[in-house]
């Protein structure tokens, strides 16, 4: 059982409390796109053995959306994070490299 915090409201609670969107940090392409950008969007989704950035909703909370680095193979939730923002704090990004020595942002960006 995955425990998470909103970011938000500061809710601490299990997965049930929440719903899991999808991949986060996913790049979406233009009207002058090609279509195979667009079906890379559309279908093409990481699925990683270890560090995965998600995104999230407070659906029996305050409603909003936000985004959670966590670890596939552990469930280790290494924070959660505004979904405003185009990549994971400082202090995240620190938080995994401290436990995952030689992982790297650049990886998944």
């Amino acid at each position: 059982m995955l425990i998470l915090e909103c970011p938000y409201c500061g809710v601490t609670a299990e997965e049930t409390d929440f719903h899991a969107g999808g991949e986060a940090h996913l790049k979406r392409f233009g009207p002058d796109s090609s279509e195979s950008d667009f079906e890379g969007y559309l279908f093409h989704r990481e699925n990683p053995l270890g560090v995965h950035f998600e995104r999230w909703r407070h659906v029996n909370g305050c409603g909003k959306w936000f985004h959670a680095a966590r670890d596939t193979a552990t469930l280790e939730v290494f924070g959660t994070y505004s979904a405003q923002v185009t990549e994971p704090p400082k202090e995240i990004k620190d938080k995994i490299t401290a436990k995952r020595p030689g992982w790297s942002w650049r990886e998944f960006a």
